[in-house]
């Protein structure tokens, strides 16, 4: 935590929330980290040297430990894979994943779509609980749809079963990204349980983070798209609720913290993979910068760190010549 107690999370994004992500958030103040999402089943059953689950698992020489998520719906597999990843002595806790959007992980019961079978996310729950030492946490949503607000529920369901943190997003699965969180209803999940609850949605600024804080109650926050290429943002919240000063990065640094988390990438994973995942951290890095769309078109056939170093400087240089206007 910081110093005025306030939990500053990067919440878990498939795709994203690798260790070199998580380093750089951590690097800037947030103190709570949770990997990608790991299938329970796939864990278990794929072989322990197969390339995916060694990326997934990987926790990196200088972080903080993460917690794991799982996401499953049978609660003896999940369990399993619980006590597996106990083993391993790398997490700092499990989290279960009962508020995943995506299509492809909710047509198999997972993710948000437990929410609609409290009783089987007791189930899970409670054989996770059994299965790990650790400190357990749950990521959901308020529900399936406005119609099924369930997260107050569920929240006390996971609080008799012993879990110790809930992340809740403030929209419904129906909803995805679309509309406004609903920090408000947030707060009756808070209101209802003893444990530490985050409130995840919309926090992209030290503004916003103080608002949803405000009106949630919330005993921190969990930033997942605000922090995508501005890992700058938890130093930012930081140092407003510490009533510390606060300079954004200049663009000079911006782009030698995309440099940066390019080549540990390479380092990592080997130029040809790391470059293909680094096309859109780059693009999120320069957003909104004065030549960005011409970057993003080019970034797309970058093939080597040389070529992202070169077209990272030509945007450093473009954007310090003056813009030419005609009478």
């Amino acid at each position: 935590m910081n110093s005025n107690g306030i939990i500053l999370s990067l919440a878990p994004m498939a795709g994203i929330s690798d260790w070199p992500m998580r380093t750089l958030c951590a690097e800037q103040g947030c103190n709570h980290t949770t990997t990608e999402m790991v299938s329970a089943i796939g864990l278990l059953t794929a072989p322990k040297d197969l390339n995916v689950y060694k990326f997934l698992l990987h926790v990196g020489p200088d972080e903080p430990a993460p917690f794991v998520q799982l996401f499953g719906r049978d609660p003896a597999i999940l369990a399993d894979a619980a006590s597996y990843l106990t083993s391993l002595n790398r997490f700092a806790g499990i989290d279960i994943n009962m508020g995943c959007p995506a299509p492809k992980v909710t047509s198999g019961g997972n993710g948000s779509a437990l929410m609609r079978d409290l009783p089987q996310c007791e189930k899970i729950i409670k054989a996770v609980r059994g299965a790990t030492s650790l400190p357990l946490s749950i990521k959901m949503r308020l529900g399936w749809d406005e119609s099924s607000r369930c997260a107050v529920e569920l929240a006390q369901i996971a609080q008799d079963c012993g879990v110790n943190l809930l992340t809740v997003h403030g929209r419904t699965r129906v909803q995805q990204y679309s509309g406004h969180a609903d920090w408000e209803y947030v707060s009756r999940v808070k209101r209802a349980v003893r444990i530490p609850v985050l409130v995840n949605g919309d926090v992209t600024d030290a503004q916003s983070a103080r608002d949803a804080l405000r009106i949630s109650g919330c005993d921190g926050i969990a930033i997942g798209r605000g922090a995508l290429g501005n890992p700058f943002v938890f130093k930012e919240i930081d140092s407003a609720l510490k009533g510390l000063p606060y300079e954004p990065p200049r663009l000079e640094e911006v782009i030698e913290t995309a440099l940066r988390h390019s080549r540990t990438m390479i380092e990592w994973k080997g130029e040809r993979s790391a470059v293909l995942e680094m096309r859109k951290h780059l693009c999120w890095y320069i957003r909104g910068q004065r030549g960005a769309a011409a970057f993003r078109t080019r970034i797309t056939h970058a093939s080597s760190y040389n070529e992202i170093r070169d077209l990272l400087a030509e945007l450093l240089d473009n954007s310090s010549k003056p813009i030419e206007t005609s009478l």
